[in-house]
């Protein structure tokens, strides 16, 4: 029997890490460019240890940081930051090349919390000295599972599961003033949602190089 389509139980890659890593991307027309991109990564497996961060870009065509203008990155980790930046983020579409990114303001978050009951509504929050940033997802949709390899997958260089419920309605916040924009619809894995998802048990593998 031919093991063509059959699925494989053990991906043979390396894991780079697991976690949760929900996102809210603003525009205020939706043909017009970003105007707030938010990304929250709660880690629970990395070479780098376990940890949570929160990257707010209110400003992202704007080099410079917190709080001349409202790019802003809070972690618990700095290793892991760093990590996820340079391996990831920077692969991301939406934040690929963007100002904001590079000039954001780092600080040492000091406190976190979630809240909400991940079928209608959630809420991350990170606290640090002098600013507090908030990304909430409302609406949500019904979970669905994604599946895909290094050609369909943000980076383009791995492979990703995760669980995914789309937002119809999201903000972002920095000290309780929302960022400017709203959620718009595009293309997402083969199908139209909106630009705020929550994604939870997501996991990144580095697939295995193809045996000689």
């Amino acid at each position: 029997m031919s093991n063509v389509g059959q699925r494989i139980p053990v991906n043979a890659g390396t894991v780079e890490w697991a976690g949760d890593n929900p996102g809210i991307y603003l525009r205020k027309s939706p043909d017009g460019p970003w105007t707030g991109l938010g990304i929250f990564f709660r880690v629970l497996y990395s070479p780098h240890g376990q940890g949570s961060l929160m990257i707010i870009l209110g400003d992202p065509d704007k080099a410079t940081g917190f709080p001349d203008s409202r790019n802003v990155c809070l972690t618990t980790n700095v290793e892991l930051t760093h990590y996820l930046i340079n391996n990831f983020i920077k692969r991301f579409p939406s934040f690929r090349d963007q100002p904001g990114l590079a000039a954001m303001t780092w600080l040492n978050a000091e406190s976190h919390s979630s809240i909400g009951d991940m079928a209608t509504s959630w809420a991350e929050t990170m606290r640090a000295k002098d600013c507090t940033a908030q990304m909430s997802w409302n609406d949500l949709g019904i979970p669905f599972a994604v599946e895909v390899g290094p050609k369909d997958c943000a980076t383009g260089a791995h492979d990703m599961y995760s669980v995914f419920l789309e937002a119809r309605n999201a903000s972002i916040t920095i000290n309780d003033v929302p960022l400017t924009g709203q959620v718009c619809e595009r293309l997402f894995f083969g199908r139209k949602m909106s630009t705020a998802f929550v994604a939870v048990s997501e996991t990144w593998v580095q697939p295995a190089l193809p045996e000689e």
